[in-house]
């Protein structure tokens, strides 16, 4: 057995791990205008949360915690408890409707957070600037408070790199690409809007429950090398849904605008691969607009997409994008396809008024009814 040479050092290496906590709130100002008349230095809080194992508070300061900040909104994260120990957090707070548009935005640095030192963002942001901004709809605006608690910190042995072997890192994703596109050794032929398309009957198997009953199950179409003919759908849309039954991945040059996912979740609720129908919601997501949203949610309805179906209703929360998306053929379509998707619309939109309504709605196969109460629920469906 090799013997480590005189003189040569031993070598060891460690780990400070960082047990860690993590949380958000979200907190609304509901009537903004009216929280102005509180003076300078005076606070509203939020409800208490927790985080970490430790409740807090969100202090709102309408105009600003200290003179200097006057012309301000102040914003400040405070412990709601008594504490034997220092408690370690770091923390930020940003618009809610930032979350997803910036990734990278000024956050606190971590503090020793107590009950008597709250920290926070004096100048949170202007309120003239606020005013004029997209982040104050209704008199309102919300805003995001992500916590991360430093509970404790441990020290791990770690395992000391070979320095004579290095293992590349998986090319399993790369090998069955070029299965893929090589086709060697394909065993089945699908026919897709005017271009065929050779497959693996394994991999796709493997896969897709769908595709496994339809080529390897009782369903099973064919023999080896056998034409499998996919009605409905685009050449396109196909490659894209094989692309990703290769490699878990969509291809990087694919069209990625709204109408190219909507195809893709269809295909993925169709061959019930549920890691893209949600990929292809979380793309939708961001291509909801004034143009888009109507049919995205006939199509989040048709394909029981709750993620999808909040993320529209949350745009239309909006009169402004309510009012511009009513005059849309879109939604023509929706009211005419999903009536009762319809009807949900306009009893959240009636909440509002605090009073109780029949909605009636024409529809395919007859005329539907709702009866909407005072909070906006529907209480009754009927035709």
């Amino acid at each position: 057995m090799p013997s480590v040479a005189a003189g040569e050092p031993s070598m060891s290496a460690s780990t400070i791990v960082a047990d860690t906590a993590r949380g958000y709130h979200i907190l609304k100002i509901d009537g903004y205008s009216s929280t102005k008349v509180n003076p300078n230095g005076e606070a509203i809080k939020s409800g208490q949360f927790t985080v970490g194992g430790h409740r807090w508070r969100i202090t709102y300061y309408p105009n600003g915690r200290t003179p200097d900040s006057a012309d301000y909104v102040s914003l400040y994260l405070e412990l709601d408890e008594t504490v034997t120990k220092c408690v370690k957090a770091k923390f930020q707070i940003r618009f809610a409707s930032l979350v997803t548009r910036q990734p990278s935005l000024k956050s606190a640095a971590a503090h020793t957070m107590t009950t008597e030192n709250g920290r926070g963002y004096p100048k949170f942001v202007k309120r003239e600037d606020l005013e004029k901004s997209e982040h104050l709809k209704d008199d309102a605006f919300t805003v995001r408070c992500d916590i991360v608690v430093f509970n404790e910190f441990r020290a791990e042995a770690t395992a000391v790199a070979n320095q004579f072997v290095t293992v590349p890192q998986s090319d399993l994703k790369q090998h069955l690409g070029d299965l893929l596109k090589g086709e060697k050794g394909a065993d089945v032929v699908f026919s897709v809007g005017g271009e065929t398309f050779a497959a693996h009957r394994c991999v796709l198997a493997a896969r897709s429950p769908v595709f496994s009953a339809e080529l390897l199950g009782a369903m099973k179409e064919g023999g080896t090398g056998s034409v499998v003919r996919v009605e409905d759908m685009e050449a396109q849309v196909f490659k894209a849904l094989l692309c990703f039954v290769y490699t878990d991945s969509l291809p990087e040059t694919e069209d990625e605008g709204a109408a190219m996912f909507q195809h893709l979740l269809v295909a993925a609720d169709r061959y019930n691969m549920e890691r893209l129908r949600l990929i292809c919601q979380e793309k939708l997501c961001n291509h909801i607009d004034v143009h888009t949203v109507a049919t995205i949610l006939v199509l989040a309805e048709q394909h029981r997409c709750d993620g999808l179906k909040r993320a529209c209703f949350d745009f239309l929360s909006s009169p402004v994008h309510l009012v511009a998306v009513m005059i849309t053929t879109g939604f023509v379509h929706l009211r005419i396809t999903c009536p009762d998707v319809a009807m949900e619309l306009i009893a959240r939109c009636l909440a509002p008024l605090g009073t109780s309504v029949t909605l009636r709605m024409a529809a395919p196969n007859g005329t539907k009814r709702a009866r909407v109460d005072e909070t906006g629920e529907l209480l009754r469906r009927a035709s």
